[in-house]
């Protein structure tokens, strides 16, 4: 049986569990701050759909202009696609701690900050 993984396939898990926690954790906050469950899927959809478009996922991030990659390098999805990315190809991790620690803060921060604003009704 022929894999066509060729990095390590815990490594794999290990980004993917930290990409899917930063993101909703996003999603987490973005409940908390809206009033209403129709408010909180217009803006949750306005957020994914451009950051899933820009991140690398549907279109290969390298066939995007110089400026347009400049702005979603800063996107923390792109920051996770590029890390599975290069972690399922074995091939070195390119600022692998900036982009373990970026994931980190953006999931404790956004799980803090809707901690603070989520309610009940």
């Amino acid at each position: 049986m022929k894999t066509c993984m060729k990095g390590n396939v815990l490594l794999f898990l290990g980004s993917y569990l930290l990409v899917m926690a930063a993101m909703y954790s996003i999603g987490m906050l973005i409940a908390g701050l809206c009033k209403s469950v129709k408010v909180a899927n217009v803006v949750t959809t306005a957020v994914y759909f451009p950051m899933l478009f820009l991140s690398g996922a549907t279109i290969p991030f390298e066939l995007f202009p110089k400026g347009l990659q400049n702005v979603a390098s800063i996107l923390p999805l792109t920051q996770g696609i590029k890390l599975m990315k290069q972690v399922s190809m074995g091939s070195a991790v390119e600022n692998v701690i900036g982009t373990v620690l970026l994931m980190a803060a953006i999931t404790f921060i956004c799980c803090i900050l809707s901690k603070l604003t989520f309610r009940w009704e």
